[in-house]
């Protein structure tokens, strides 16, 4: 029969198990196996994790955010194994999703990414700066692309749910001051984005680094009920004259 203490050693030894395979988990959607855009100046393998905590209304990843969509995931190991095989002379992961930041394995599975001695571009909607911070801290991302869904003021109307200001505020001061590389970046809709709230970007975004305007496409096959399109030239200026001066790089880009 066990001791009481040998109970208590085995107790503690299953649940280190357990929680070791709860931290070590990553929900991955899909990937791309070879990218020279989503990560510039790298060539790229992308990881699209499953599940978000918003409901941003225009989200064309509609099989990465419900969860009534998934499919089966990847194993972290093919991941892997692709990287370890070298192939296309990948030196970079781009980890986007969904929303990475609610992975609870994502920081064990950046540091096996960078024991392969690759870079790793986070994209994340900023809805978790603490994690964000913790993972920055770590050394474990490159470069962080922030979304930046619209003004402060309507936020909840991008990101289909409420969402607290400050956290945005806060995910911003974050990646400013991280000391890696970064954007902001905005996917201007047609539909969405009003001219008024466009230009109430600017002082949400001055003196970034780099902003990036990017040009929905909605997703193929929706109907004419869809109240999404790309946005008007129109629409486009307004960034351009609201922001373009404010930041060190204004960049124009379709959304891959």
């Amino acid at each position: 029969m066990l001791g009481g203490g040998v109970v208590e050693l085995s107790v503690r030894a299953g649940r280190r198990r357990v929680m070791a395979e709860f931290f070590s988990t990553m929900k991955i959607g899909s990937i791309k196996k070879f990218s020279l855009v989503d990560f510039p100046g790298r060539r790229a393998l992308v990881v699209f994790t499953q599940g978000c905590d918003w409901e941003c209304p225009y989200c064309h990843f509609r099989s990465l955010i419900r969860p009534a969509r998934f499919q089966p995931p990847w194993p972290e190991e093919e991941v892997f194994a692709l990287l370890e095989n070298g192939a296309e002379g990948l030196d970079a992961v781009v980890v986007s999703g969904g929303e990475p930041l609610v992975q609870p394995g994502l920081a064990w599975f950046l540091r096996q990414i960078k024991e392969r001695k690759m870079a790793i571009k986070l994209e994340t909607n900023g809805s978790r700066p603490w994690v964000l911070q913790e993972l920055l801290a770590e050394g474990l991302v490159d470069y962080v692309a922030l979304d930046v869904k619209g003004p402060l003021g309507n936020y909840s109307k991008f990101a289909g749910c409420e969402v607290d200001p400050g956290v945005i505020e806060l995910a911003m001061e974050v990646v400013r001051t991280s000391g890696v590389d970064y954007e902001f970046r905005t996917t201007l809709v047609g539909g969405l984005h009003s001219v008024e709230e466009v230009r109430a970007l600017a002082p949400l975004v001055h003196g970034a680094r780099r902003f990036v305007v990017q040009h929905y496409r909605g997703p193929e096959g929706m109907g004419a009920g869809f109240n999404f399109s790309p946005p008007s030239v129109v629409l486009v200026d307004a960034a351009k004259a609201a922001c373009g001066a404010a930041v060190g790089e204004f960049i124009e880009r379709e959304v891959s």
